[in-house]
């Protein structure tokens, strides 16, 4: 695995924050690096994500994973939102960001994000017609319909409330979810249908728009934390 420095904040996200994994689920880890200050300077920009498997982990440079928070990407969002045993890396720099979380919230933002993602995976499940497909299509179906009610249940959440929790109430209710949908893909509507609703009538208490001054200033203190002049040469003649 490739080692990455200036890891300010890593944990382990996906199923097993959401209390839904089982034997042989893959444990994610999601985190967030910041590269040297003197590097931004250059002609080339840093690699702004490192992505690899076997283990899973996915970690993003601090002003790419703000940009995504920023937009209220759900699996961004998951970061700074881990129950405490979860974290495998913080760093104070790491803390900070934590604090600041709701700066990055804002109501349309949460709204188009959570659900949008919730009809991506609705619009995947009615390509796979009438669940007439093989075992191993059928266990995917069912984990794309898991996730389709995990993104409608949290994003309400965080719209009404300000607050997500990651780690789903009654994690064989979602289960039972995906092998009926796996079973109909059609079954997923009416839940769907429900959410949508449910989110144009709920009053948020988000702002309309994210707070960005705590974000640039985070970001800002990362900077001048990770700047190291570069080396003086000899003065031209």
């Amino acid at each position: 695995m490739t080692t990455v420095a200036n890891v300010l904040l890593s944990g382990i996200v996906g199923s097993t924050a959401y209390g839904l994994a089982h034997a042989g689920s893959d444990v994610d880890r999601l985190g967030v690096f910041a590269v040297p200050t003197v590097d931004l300077h250059g002609l080339r920009r840093p690699k702004e994500s490192h992505v690899t498997t076997a283990p899973d982990r996915t970690l993003h440079e601090a002003a790419k994973w703000c940009r995504l928070a920023l937009s209220a990407n759900p699996t961004a969002m998951e970061l700074v939102w881990l129950p405490e045993e979860l974290y495998e890396v913080r760093t104070p720099l790491g803390d900070e960001l934590v604090a600041i979380r709701g700066s990055f919230l804002s109501a349309g933002r949460v709204r188009d994000a959570y659900l949008g993602y919730a009809v991506q995976q609705f619009r995947r499940l009615e390509r796979r017609g009438d669940g007439s497909f093989s075992a191993d299509l059928r266990k995917r179906t069912a984990k794309h319909a898991r996730h389709l009610k995990r993104l409608c249940v949290q994003g309400l959440e965080l719209y009404t409330t300000g607050s997500l929790t990651l780690r789903v109430d009654d994690p064989q209710e979602f289960h039972d979810f995906g092998a009926r949908v796996a079973a109909d893909p059609s079954a997923a509507e009416p839940l769907l249908r429900h959410y949508e609703s449910a989110f144009a009538e709920a009053r948020s208490v988000l702002p309309q728009a994210p707070d960005e001054g705590p974000v640039e200033a985070w970001l800002h203190r990362v900077r001048a934390h990770f700047y190291e002049p570069a080396a003086q040469g000899e003065p031209v003649a």
